[in-house]
């Protein structure tokens, strides 16, 4: 069994992190300070092929499997877990969900914009009130002869306002019927298609999430995405991969936090030694760096199965769960090593700790994952 990268992820995972120096790490602050989506910078990284990892070169993307997707993720992350929150949602939910239930004609018509980040992608299936419970949604879409009518609203929508894009699920069907929902692509500009409110939040400021609003939006049976209620059976398929994006993410942000705590445990002199030759910080760094190793081996390991088109849904909530949990923990206790130090925004691993939570709960809380790890080995 060989651990090693590939060289084709050693380069992926160098140019991601040349690309977050240069684009990123300037801004940080400045985009966190002002909850600003730089929607040019996500244009780069669609420039290099960072918006359309896993899309098949004749569409126009990269044509990378998983492993260089979290490297992508990873390193974007380590820098600035809100950009790496953007890129991950594009690339896992709004385009993949198209490119994996689309036809010919919808791959052509939209994976090309989305895969080289001309267009932003969204992706809508949480509500107010259906957030695990995404089967008691209150959307609906009503078919009009070969038209649809959406109406209601979904919330906590990565590029709610600035998507070009979206993919809906809505019910078509009775509530609480995993086969009464189905997916739609909507395009920006469709009347009766709004943005709400944009969400201000305790972390991941610079990576905007909003409410859609559908209010008599009528769109084409052209723009359904696979049969007639499939949607919620859709959705879980695309949440699987989009757990080891979190997965990714949440590696990204351990690594950044734990590597900004060991430079300042170095760096920091007390008592006429740097604090790291203490033994309660050296076993605090101990815990979070095999912690860490921990978390990369479970999302590679769901990469690996899902690039082999194995199931991936238990390995992928275990690699999600976990990774989350210790992205918290890790960013916690960098905290603790900074001291006072690391309560302000001087350093960057107060980010890196308001940025971990979202991880715990985004795309499935932890809670729901071991429902789904529970349901897979209780089968």
């Amino acid at each position: 069994m060989n651990f090693d990268p590939p060289e084709t992820q050693r380069m992926v995972a160098e140019a991601a992190r040349d690309f977050a120096e240069q684009y990123i790490r300037p801004h940080v602050m400045e985009w966190d300070e002002s909850q600003t989506l730089p929607v040019s910078v996500l244009k780069k990284a669609g420039e290099l092929g960072f918006m359309g990892v896993l899309v098949p070169t004749e569409l126009g993307g990269s044509g990378m499997g998983y492993h260089e997707y979290i490297a992508i993720i990873e390193e974007i992350s380590k820098v600035d877990p809100a950009i790496g929150l953007s890129v991950a949602a594009h690339n896992s939910l709004c385009t993949n969900h198209i490119l994996s239930f689309g036809d010919a004609e919808q791959k052509a018509r939209w994976i090309p914009k989305l895969a080289s980040a001309e267009w932003i992608g969204a992706w809508g299936l949480t509500e107010h009130n259906t957030g695990s419970d995404a089967g008691g949604m209150n959307t609906t879409a009503k078919k009009d002869g070969d038209s649809w009518i959406l109406n209601g609203a979904k919330n906590f929508i990565t590029h709610g306002k600035s998507g070009d894009i979206a993919v809906v699920i809505a019910r078509t069907g009775e509530k609480g019927d995993s086969r009464g929902m189905t997916a739609f692509v909507i395009e920006k500009g469709t009347p009766g298609f709004s943005s709400g409110k944009k969400e201000d939040k305790l972390g991941m400021r610079a990576s905007e999430t909003a409410e859609l609003v559908f209010d008599n939006c009528r769109i084409p049976d052209a723009n359904r995405l696979g049969p007639v209620g499939d949607g919620f059976i859709q959705s879980m398929k695309i949440l699987d991969g989009g757990r080891i994006s979190i997965g990714a993410l949440s590696l990204g942000i351990a690594k950044g936090a734990y590597e900004a705590a060991l430079k300042y445990s170095k760096e920091r002199v007390q008592f006429g030694k740097p604090i790291s030759s203490f033994q309660g910080i050296s076993f605090k760094l101990a815990d979070m760096v095999t912690e860490i190793e921990a978390s990369e081996l479970m999302v590679h390991k769901a990469a690996f199965y899902k690039n082999a088109g194995r199931p991936v849904t238990q390995l992928s909530a275990m690699a999600k769960m976990y990774a989350s949990e210790v992205c918290v923990r890790v960013a916690n206790e960098a905290v603790q090593i900074h001291g006072g130090y690391g309560y302000t925004k001087d350093f960057p691993v107060e980010k890196f700790y308001r940025d971990a939570k979202l991880c715990t709960i985004g795309e499935g809380t932890s809670e729901i994952q071991k429902v789904v790890i529970a349901k897979n080995i209780l089968k």
